[in-house]
């Protein structure tokens, strides 16, 4: 009898546990529906004012720095979202985890784009494939370790699948060689590109860790701090790629971009990229156990200075 009422009380809070979730879930998208509305009319008093900042539009729902409310701003300015617009409604996101935290979880459940997902973990496709919204959507996620040698076609089958040849919204996060992916992409040019980048080098370097096809941010260095390009190598190649950059999010970790044919429709101003380094406080690294170190400040370089650095092409001036 015991272990019969055992299993009722686990069904009993498995049930309501996901009647609550679900509850908060849609509280929540209300709440940034109505943000959304906000910050329409915010856009308008500040285009009297000369350009908008980015950083004043952020919300988040499942992204974690404010990604969701600066890509629904953009969404709305570009008219993406419009039948007129030469884009598709569709989106790519790889390094997604188990796509609970991401850029574009939010544009799929409010706006019901098209999307193709990707992270290296066989595990979390498969928790995304046992989401619910994973077929209330046309969302297809696939386990792939990006490399620049295979993104391309990764991407182009998916888009041959849906019978794209474009998307609106293509974002990196990959926490390792993201300057070469991005630099090797050459099957889409969407409208708007998101890149994280490493803060922990600064506004004056152009540089990226070396590319390596198995990089793993943790096998480069305990620390964890060994990834991804600097923010001015990202603009720099941003531009060679026909890219503007338009602002990062004020937790200085991702990088937006907007295609350069679109410049007109968005009346922006951006800080100095000083400014998009120093706004970087995350104490995430680790020492050599794997336990949290909380390096902070210059001492988050100085833990990786040893390390070698690709230096980048420099496009910017």
């Amino acid at each position: 009898m015991k272990k019969i009422l055992k299993k009722i009380f686990k069904k009993l809070r498995i049930y309501f546990a996901h009647g609550l979730d679900s509850k908060l879930d849609k509280l929540t998208m209300l709440h940034a529906n109505l943000l959304s509305i906000q910050h329409k009319q915010l856009y308008r008093q500040q285009l009297m004012g000369g350009g908008i900042d980015i950083r004043d539009f952020e919300f988040s729902v499942y992204s974690q720095n404010g990604e969701d409310g600066i890509l629904d701003l953009l969404i709305e300015v570009l008219e993406l979202d419009s039948i007129h617009s030469p884009y598709p409604r569709a989106f790519v996101e790889f390094g997604v985890q188990d796509y609970t935290e991401s850029n574009t979880r939010y544009l799929l459940k409010k706006r019901n784009f098209m999307g193709f997902i990707m992270d290296g973990s066989a595990t979390h496709i498969e928790s995304i494939k046992q989401d619910g919204i994973y077929w209330k959507h046309d969302l297809e996620a696939q386990c792939a370790f990006i490399t620049k040698d295979n993104i391309n076609t990764l991407i182009k089958q998916w888009l041959d699948s849906r019978k794209l040849d474009n998307i609106a919204i293509l974002s990196i996060d990959i926490d390792g060689v993201d300057y070469f992916v991005w630099e090797a992409i050459e099957c889409v040019n969407p409208a708007i590109v998101v890149v994280e980048y490493n803060a922990v080098f600064g506004s004056e370097l152009c540089v990226s860790v070396p590319y390596r096809a198995d990089f793993d941010r943790f096998l480069a260095h305990h620390s964890g701090l060994y990834f991804g390009a600097s923010i001015e190598a990202l603009i720099s190649l941003g531009k060679s790629k026909g890219y503007i950059f338009v602002g990062a999010d004020s937790s200085g970790t991702n990088a937006f971009f907007i295609h350069q044919s679109l410049e007109s429709k968005l009346p922006f101003s951006t800080a100095p990229l000083q400014e998009y380094c120093s706004t970087h406080h995350a104490r995430q690294s680790r020492d050599a156990f794997g336990n949290l170190s909380f390096l902070q400040g210059d001492e988050r370089l100085k833990a990786i200075k040893h390390l070698p650095l690709h230096t980048c092409k420099d496009f910017s001036h």
